[in-house]
């Protein structure tokens, strides 16, 4: 989901700053969220030092190929917003973008703002979703593949519509911009297929650990359903 260079240049990427400043605030608040209601400081601390070697490693480790107008990414957003919360995953999503960039990535520092902007909208449209979807009295180690589905789905699709915006935003609606964003948006329902069975792997493994209950390192919500 990388915006590449050249694709939004000149005056035209000062909206980047903007969305990403509104972004950086969505953290932000995801952020206040888990310190108020959901461990405080050190859960919202050794929380997001997982989820950024996570996102480090979706971004630099897993394997990643360039398709159209950018390229695909196995982002497990859904994945990590049910094991750590939307707190920590928010910041490890910056983060572990930001840490890609400085050490690897210079080139795609000028995007950094599209990029944040691409990640972190979608991740607070799912913690709101989330909360239509999935009874309160249900924790999220029991969630159905439907749920699962729905979560990704919204997640994913929220990217390709971000990165779709980026390109006709930069490069204008001319055919070649639409071929490029249609070839990377089919190519990313790889992604919407194989994340929800992820997730059911890894919170049936959650469920396996019981003695993560109640432990900082993973949001409460994992293992107990809300309270009313």
């Amino acid at each position: 989901m990388h915006i590449e260079p050249g694709i939004v240049d000149g005056a035209k990427i000062v909206l980047s700053y903007a969305t990403a400043a509104a972004s950086l605030g969505l953290v932000a608040k995801l952020a206040m969220d888990t310190l108020s209601r959901d461990g405080g400081v050190a859960a919202l601390a050794s929380r997001s030092v997982l989820t950024t070697l996570a996102v480090f490693c979706f971004f630099q480790v897993f394997p990643h190929y360039a398709v159209g107008v950018s390229e695909v990414h196995l982002i497990l957003g859904s994945t990590i917003y049910l094991i750590f919360g939307a707190g920590p995953a928010a910041i490890g999503l910056a983060a572990g973008l930001l840490l890609q960039g400085l050490f690897f990535a210079p080139f795609d520092l000028p995007q950094y703002g599209m990029n944040v902007t691409t990640l972190i909208v979608p991740l607070f449209a799912i913690s709101v979703l989330a909360k239509r979807i999935i009874p309160e009295n249900t924790a999220y180690v029991d969630v159905s593949y439907v749920q699962a589905f729905a979560l990704s789905t919204a997640y994913q699709g929220g990217i390709v519509a971000w990165v779709g915006f980026w390109a006709f935003y930069g490069q204008g609606f001319s055919m070649a911009t639409v071929t490029s964003v249609s070839s990377f948006g089919a190519a990313y329902m790889l992604v919407v297929a194989l994340e929800p069975l992820i997730d059911l792997v890894i919170l049936a493994g959650a469920k396996s650990l019981a003695g993560l209950k109640g432990s900082p390192v993973v949001q409460a919500r994992l293992y107990e359903a809300k309270s009313a």
